[in-house]
C-alpha cells in the first residue's frame, strides 16, 4: 500500500485552484446571493475577504485530508479499476450524502436549497475527478 505523498499535495493544490474559480468567476454571484454576502455593505464584505485566511488554511488541510484516504482508498483497487468511476462512487456515496445533510439541516433557506446543494455537490465531484487524475498519474 503505497501514496504518493506528492501526489497528495498536487492534486490538493489543483483541488483548491479548482474551488477557487468554481466559488469565484463561475458560482460566486450565485453562492454570494445563497448566503446574503451581496446584501452586505461594501465595507462588510472587504472586512470578510480579509478575515478569510484562517477558513482557506482549514479547507487546504482537510482537502488534504480527503485526497490522502481517497489516495489511500485507491491503493486498495487492482490497476485496471476506472479511476475515474471510483471518485465518482466515492462521491456520490460519501460526500452527496453529507452535503444534502449539511445543507437541508443546517438552515439554508428553501428556495436555496437546489441550488446550494448543486453548486456544492458539483465542486466536489470535479475536485475529485481532479484528485483521481493526478492520483493515477503520479
Amino acid at each position: 500500500m503505497h501514496v504518493s505523498y506528492l501526489a497528495v499535495i498536487v492534486a490538493s493544490v489543483l483541488q483548491f485552484i479548482v474551488g477557487a474559480l468554481w466559488y469565484g468567476p463561475l458560482f460566486g454571484k450565485l453562492w454570494g446571493r445563497i448566503h446574503g454576502f451581496d446584501a452586505l455593505a461594501p465595507e462588510t464584505q472587504e472586512k470578510m475577504k480579509k478575515s478569510m485566511a484562517p477558513l482557506l488554511v482549514t479547507q487546504f488541510l482537510v482537502t488534504l485530508v480527503t485526497t490522502f484516504i481517497f489516495a489511500l482508498l485507491l491503493t486498495g483497487f487492482a490497476p485496471g479499476w476506472n479511476v475515474y468511476g471510483l471518485a465518482f462512487f466515492f462521491w456520490l456515496g460519501f460526500v452527496v450524502p453529507t452535503q444534502v445533510s449539511a445543507v437541508i439541516f443546517g438552515g439554508t433557506e428553501p428556495q436555496w436549497v437546489v441550488k446550494k446543494i448543486a453548486v456544492s455537490a458539483g465542486a466536489s465531484l470535479i475536485c475529485l475527478e481532479v484528485a483521481a487524475t493526478v492520483l493515477s498519474h503520479l
